[in-house]
């Protein structure tokens, strides 16, 4: 890999880090570059006019901005059509209305990125390819325990855990396990919100028929994050069916969230009575020993051996989860190859000087909850004030979402914090706030806003 295309890497690394999993996958994986070989210049390929629009919109500045941090001087980004052989493989195809919405454009445009295999697996993820600890000793064998007798003991299993801890890793190799020892298995692994918005096509073009057809027929379903099904009355309905449905047919369940069962607001009893039916088990963040083999299995699969002093170095300083372990790892790796030097605990530093500088300044809840009043004009006071009116309410959920975002502080800590307010409240707060920045654009772009701010 040239120079050029290593900045390139470095840049969509970084992206990876900073936008949501779905976003990223949507938009910015399947873009191609060319970048000029005195590097003053960066050709990104898109595969038709309507992602080329939305990507200079939503992400060309950020874009530029990455790349001149990257290489220390200003780099033109231009945006262009990819040559037919390559917009072929990722194309939306032709809309028959040209009166679409945007949120229409880009569904239509991530049921084509989203709908790989039918079954929806990712076949890497696998019972081998990961890493087994306390922290998720006793999910990986329910889990497999699943894996190998479908339709018996633990149905449903319900896996809850923070983000980027290996509850979806769980699932898909339930699903490639189940299949390699029965071919024939119909599996289907989906994202609640695809769940969602396939209940709301079966309403609007009424195909219910194809929808029961696709969910009630499976042997397996794998289900990500249902906490996404609160307060869409229709969508917790339809899933229900599904449940019973599967239940009555011996078919496997299993699903996770962010969440216990009981803890999961503004979803029917009668479906948290059914979550906590078979068996609840949490994967906890790894500790130590399993976060530095984690990033030496990680980096072999990359094809690069990661000396054991640096893994160390790394798996002190990055605690949270195994999704930022990864960044960083990718960091190091595009930081290695761009400068082409070995990977030594010298190198670690400087990849990763800015997570080690804000770890060194270690941001407060007090400096969180500053900022976040100035920005949005609020008084100090009112982040920890009995207040409810929307204008004080929203930046106080803003709040205590980056306070558990950018701080080591539990939520029981967060909410004293905050007044004395009880644990569910942060909760509820950073479930909501978190939810909704993947949905709105313009609170991702605030938030990243006070996430650069804080981080200095």
């Amino acid at each position: 890999m040239g120079a050029g295309q290593g900045l390139w890497q470095a840049c969509v690394d970084q992206l990876a880090q900073e936008l949501p999993e779905q976003q990223f996958n949507t938009w910015i994986k399947p873009l191609s570059a060319q970048v000029a070989d005195d590097l003053s210049k960066v050709t990104v390929f898109v595969a038709n006019r309507f992602k080329l629009d939305w990507i200079r919109a939503q992400y060309s500045s950020r874009m530029a901005g990455m790349l001149e941090k990257l290489y220390g001087q200003t780099i033109v980004i231009e945006l262009a059509l990819a040559p037919r052989e390559i917009a072929s493989r990722s194309n939306i195809g032709q809309f028959s209305h040209g009166s679409s919405t945007v949120e229409e454009l880009v569904e239509a445009g991530e049921d084509k990125v989203l709908n790989g295999p039918k079954n929806r697996l990712n076949t890497s993820l696998t019972f081998d390819t990961l890493v087994e600890g306390t922290a998720n000793r006793m999910a990986r064998a329910a889990a497999m325990h699943v894996s190998t007798m479908p339709g018996h003991l633990y149905n449903p299993l319900f896996i809850y855990g923070g983000v980027g801890l290996g509850k979806t890793h769980l699932m898909h190799a339930v699903g490639n396990r189940l299949l390699a020892d029965k071919p024939g298995s119909k599996v289907l692994y989906i994202h609640a919100e695809q769940f969602v918005s396939d209940v709301v096509k079966a309403y609007q073009r009424k195909t219910f028929d194809e929808f029961k057809e696709r969910y009630h027929n499976l042997d397996l379903l794998l289900i990500d994050d249902v906490q996404f099904f609160a307060n869409k009355e229709r969508t917790q309905e339809e899933f229900f069916n599904a449940f019973e449905a599967l239940l009555a047919k011996k078919s496997h369940i299993v699903m996770t969230s962010d969440t216990y069962p009981k803890g999961l607001t503004d979803i029917h009893e009668r479906l948290i009575s059914r979550f906590d039916s078979g068996l609840t088990v949490a994967i906890e963040p790894p500790e130590l020993e399993m976060r530095v083999a984690i990033l030496i299995n990680k980096a072999r699969v990359e094809g690069t051996e990661m000396p054991e002093e640096v893994a160390f170095f790394v798996a002190k300083n990055v605690r949270s989860n195994v999704r930022e372990l990864e960044g960083a790892l990718r960091k190091i790796l595009a930081y290695s190859r761009f400068n082409q030097k070995e990977i030594s605990i010298q190198l670690a530093r400087e990849a990763l000087r800015d997570l080690l500088s804000i770890q060194n300044r270690q941001i407060s809840v007090e400096n969180i909850q500053k900022t976040v009043a100035d920005y949005y004009k609020i008084k100090v006071a009112d982040m920890y004030s009995k207040k409810r009116p929307a204008s004080i309410a929203r930046p106080r959920q803003i709040a205590m979402y980056l306070a558990k975002e950018l701080t080591q502080k539990s939520l029981p800590e967060i909410g004293e914090l905050f007044g004395g307010r009880d644990h569910t409240t942060v909760l509820h707060a950073v479930r909501k706030i978190g939810g909704e920045r993947q949905q709105m654009t313009e609170l991702n772009q605030q938030l990243h806003v006070l996430e650069q701010t804080l981080k200095g």
